[in-house]
């Protein structure tokens, strides 16, 4: 974790940038009654500006292609750049196997998160279903900031009802 090249400020100064308003250079998944949502997109675009490198190979793709001149309409993207389930797992894997893109180590203890950090959500059902990024940490509490809802600098209990909250070092 010490050599980790993945700039945490670059990360958290994109996420500050667009939590309110989303970029328009990408697409937007709006939320449809409990589905779909943006979240997963947003925080993709996070990695990306902290440095991560899009992986464009079969066995853990993380991408997104812009197919347009100005509009995101053509655009397209890998399952784990814009699906919660498939980002935690992406990156988890990447981490214990270490494979390219970005990578996360699993912890227990708010402790040892820093800002550009990941949270991840999960249901009652086993399900990954919403990401956010650590954005500040006064006093050692995380706030995070998000997509669906566009939230900014909010405390990372305060969002969904998760039935568990998994808390990912970040490095790429």
């Amino acid at each position: 974790m010490y050599n980790n090249p993945y700039s945490r400020v670059n990360a958290v100064n994109y996420a500050i940038t667009y939590a309110l308003t989303p970029n328009p250079n990408y697409k937007y998944f709006p939320l449809i009654g409990d589905n779909g949502g943006d979240c997963t997109n947003f925080i993709s675009q996070c990695l990306r500006a902290g440095g991560a490198s899009m992986v464009y190979n079969a066995s853990h793709p993380w991408w997104y292609n812009h197919n347009g001149n100005s509009s995101t309409k053509n655009d397209t993207w890998s399952i784990p750049w814009a699906v919660a389930h498939s980002l935690y797992w992406t990156i988890k894997v990447n981490y214990e196997k270490k494979l390219s893109g970005p990578k996360g180590l699993e912890v227990n203890d708010i402790n040892k998160l820093q800002i550009g950090d990941l949270i991840f959500y999960e249901d009652a059902a086993g399900k990954i279903f919403h990401s956010a990024i650590i954005t500040a940490m006064p006093n050692g509490y995380p706030l995070i900031s998000q997509h669906s809802f566009e939230a900014l600098n909010i405390p990372y209990e305060k969002t969904w009802r998760p039935n568990k909250v998994h808390f990912l070092q970040i490095t790429i």
